[in-house]
């Protein structure tokens, strides 16, 4: 019964279309055969669709092993660069190419973002390789009621093409993008869908495929297209997106799901200030509320910048604007607190690593990864200064039992460990005594208490 509704309403669709003509916002000319607006466009973008096959290191369980990934991707320029989803090539030691004649080639990361989930990528081909077919990148914010098509390579099965429409244009997903608000689409986007264009029904790309869901009915998000225009610039020259980072925790001035309404009808209102942070050390107060920014050189283009978060979905591009500030350059901030004006001068830092750098101890049976303020903030609040953590328990290993995910290291045979230089001295220098001491003694930080654990050599299987 509900297949019947769903033709009948398809029909009628396709009949209103086709005898009245169409005009969206996007700009499409009136056509009497949507069918072949949807043809036209997805021919023109498909031979632009890559099929991404990646090998990526996994020291998730406490040894190093191999993860194949499959996901999507589409050409941006005819010498081969490649858009695709950050977690798509994340800690990729190999990326294969498939291109839509059958051709296949190897791809080098030219920067990655993984606040943004994106990457860029370059294929590795001969010089005098013929120009490739690329699709434009739309730098418009699309609308809601507008067609859109998703492409890309679901469940790793070549390349297909499901059509929806975007039911949001500006949804906020505050556990998904510090710096970006989404596109909200029913088109099918399925495992392997990352990292493919969502297009228009100009042919055009209006975002890159990234979150799917399929409990409740097809919901599916894309990172707009006019973000990714400001990310290939800096990714093209930095490699990453080099964000600024003034340690500011940003709320709207009205929050309906927390029951939150500041009385003020400008500006957004400071939640608080990350430990140890710029903003923190420039003196900002939780509920101090900033009306504009400016940075303080006294050159062109350095007047004000208003701010404004009258909700939520405001909050992701001023954390753009912020991000996007000049390191080491001191930006005045105009205040009111306590309904009196005043000036608070931060210095934006350069935010770097949102995660840190992993070592595997394969005879220990675990592997140990730097703390990192972004990554890891409940671990950095035990140790601001930096240290290390157990990432990943080989539960087949010598650490199978006694360690557990998340201990913070402090020393090893009492000499104190803060970097992964350090533990893997001291790594050396236990199996260089491992004759004469069949041992090792950690201490280790649990949920905030002190511990001491034995690692015995001689509880080691006899296969390792």
């Amino acid at each position: 019964m509900k297949k019947t509704i769903g033709r009948i309403v398809w029909g009628c669709l396709l009949l209103i279309l086709g005898s009245t003509g169409c005009t969206t916002p996007s700009g499409i000319p009136e056509t009497k055969d949507f069918q072949a607006v949807v043809r036209r466009a997805s021919d023109a973008v498909f031979p632009a669709v890559v099929y991404l096959r990646a090998v990526s290191e996994n020291r998730s369980q406490g040894k190093e092993s191999a993860n194949i990934v499959s996901g999507s991707g589409v050409l941006i320029s005819p010498d081969g660069e490649v858009l695709t989803n950050y977690h798509v090539i994340d800690k990729a030691r190999d990326i294969r190419c498939l291109l839509h004649d059958g051709r296949a080639a190897d791809a080098t990361v030219i920067g990655s973002d993984k606040d943004l989930d994106l990457a860029l990528l370059k294929l590795d081909l001969p010089a005098d390789t013929p120009p490739l077919p690329f699709a434009e990148l739309a730098d418009r914010q699309v609308q809601e009621g507008e067609f859109v098509m998703a492409m890309g390579a679901p469940w790793g099965l070549a390349r297909s093409v499901t059509i929806g429409i975007i039911s949001c244009a500006s949804r906020y997903l505050p556990d998904h993008g510090e710096y970006t608000l989404w596109y909200q689409t029913d088109a099918s986007i399925s495992p392997g869908n990352s990292g493919g264009p969502l297009i228009d029904t100009n042919g055009r790309i209006v975002g890159i495929n990234t979150l799917g869901n399929m409990i409740g009915g097809q919901v599916s998000f894309t990172i707009p297209s006019f973000i990714i225009h400001e990310t290939v610039a800096r990714l093209r020259q930095y490699g990453k997106m080099n964000w600024a980072w003034t340690g500011l925790r940003l709320q709207a001035l009205h929050d309906f799901d927390l029951n939150i309404k500041f009385d003020a009808d400008q500006g957004v209102i400071v939640a608080g200030t990350d430990p140890d942070s710029p903003a923190q050390q420039a003196g900002f107060q939780p509920n101090d509320r900033i009306i504009s920014y400016r940075i303080v050189t006294g050159g062109p283009g350095c007047d004000p910048v208003p701010v404004h978060a009258p909700t939520p979905e405001a909050l992701p591009a001023i954390r753009r604007q912020l991000g996007m500030l000049p390191f080491g350059i001191e930006v005045a901030f105009s205040v009111i607190r306590d309904n009196r004006p005043l000036t608070i001068t931060v210095a934006p830092a350069e935010k770097g690593k949102v995660e840190g750098s992993s070592a595997v101890l394969k005879r220990w049976g675990f592997t140990a990864k730097a703390i990192n303020r972004f990554d890891t903030p409940q671990l950095h609040f035990y140790m601001p200064d930096g240290g290390l953590f157990v990432f990943g328990v080989d539960w087949s290993g010598i650490a199978g039992g006694t360690l557990q995910e998340q201990d913070i290291i402090l020393a090893v045979n009492g000499q104190p460990v803060r970097t992964l230089d350090e533990l893997r001295q001291a790594y050396e220098a236990a199996l260089q005594n491992i004759d004469r001491n069949n041992h090792v003694l950690l201490d280790v930080m649990r949920s905030g208490r002190n511990r001491q654990i034995v690692l015995q050599f001689s509880n080691e299987a006899t296969t390792r």
